[in-house]
């Protein structure tokens, strides 16, 4: 048989959604594997992959061995109480055998119901750890020196042809401009917090703030509505907003003993993307009432563990 046509050297998407549930994993193993594959993902993703797929396969035997043991208890029960009407009460020997089966069917019942749970469990927690499908557009390549430029705004020469840079100037890093002017204290900020901490003062504070009060003027004058919202979000909001679980080791998590949220664990928001779009988990939006626009001025709370000051000097984004 003829080889399926791959799209950018893996199979197509076709309709499936970036993101899919068990049983579509299953159906389209194949193409889920070619694009983690293209995505160069790590051997044991696509092991969690081929997981998934194994462990739904035994959940549909499970739940129809779960039912049809469900449904030899009620066949039992019904005829446990026609026998009882028939004996006018009397527990036979016919009814204590038809009891043990329904109490056996039971039994077997609840037991692939807890086997379901735990593969319910151990399934969300593998389709948790996969990215999503790439769309059939995107490239193949090993990494971002691959890219292909789809489109370009401004004129990259323009800004320093308007303040006059020659050839030979070179740009200081934002760190290095607060420092000159004073207000850049990192010791101190280590000293007292740990790496990745700085404290910025004098007239550093004050560009700051004013930049960050010209960002959200401006926001507000497109139409976002400002919202100063919690710092501190539960797991099912990262979870919601896939911060979890993937990057559990970059975010700053709360001991129980001090604060849980509504009894799960804690963690200092990464981003205001978080609690901004976690007002509205669990609701239905009207399409008139969309688009929903929202901006916030938070401080984001990231370990960026193993990456802080590679080629960004501790600015991010």
């Amino acid at each position: 048989s003829s080889q399926p046509a791959l799209t950018n050297n893996r199979l197509s998407r076709a309709g499936l959604p970036s993101s899919v549930d068990a049983r579509s994993l299953s159906d389209n193993l194949p193409i889920v594997l070619s694009h983690l594959r293209s995505r160069r993902a790590a051997p044991e993703t696509l092991s969690s992959a081929e997981q998934i797929a194994d462990l739904n396969a035994e959940r549909v035997v499970l739940i129809r061995k779960r039912d049809e043991a469900l449904q030899i208890r009620n066949e039992c029960s019904a005829a446990v109480g026609k026998l009882m009407r028939d004996s006018r009460g009397e527990e036979t020997d016919e009814i204590q055998s038809v009891k043990a089966k329904a109490s056996e069917a039971g039994d077997e019942a609840s037991r692939t119901e807890e086997r379901l749970a735990q593969i319910e469990s151990k399934m969300n927690a593998l389709l948790a750890s996969l990215p999503n499908l790439l769309d059939d557009v995107v490239p193949d390549g090993d990494d971002d020196s691959q890219n292909q430029r789809v489109s370009q705004w401004g004129d990259v020469d323009a800004l320093p042809a308007r303040l006059g840079w020659t050839p030979a100037f070179q740009p200081l890093w934002h760190d290095d401009v607060a420092a000159n002017l004073g207000g850049w204290n990192s010791e101190s900020a280590v000293a007292m917090s740990g790496a990745r901490f700085v404290s910025l003062t004098g007239p550093v504070a004050r560009l700051e703030r004013a930049i960050s009060s010209y960002f959200l003027d401006l926001a507000s004058s497109k139409g976002y509505v400002e919202v100063s919202p919690p710092l501190v979000v539960s797991r099912t909001a990262l979870e919601g907003t896939s911060q979890l679980p993937k990057f559990e080791n970059d975010l700053f998590k709360i001991v129980p003993e001090s604060h849980t949220c509504n009894g799960q664990d804690a963690f200092l928001i990464p981003t205001a993307e978080v609690p901004l779009t976690n007002m509205h988990a669990g609701q239905i939006l009207e399409e008139d009432d969309l688009p929903i626009s929202y901006c916030a001025l938070t401080p984001c709370f990231r370990a960026e563990a193993g990456s802080y000051g590679r080629d960004t000097r501790g600015l991010i984004r």
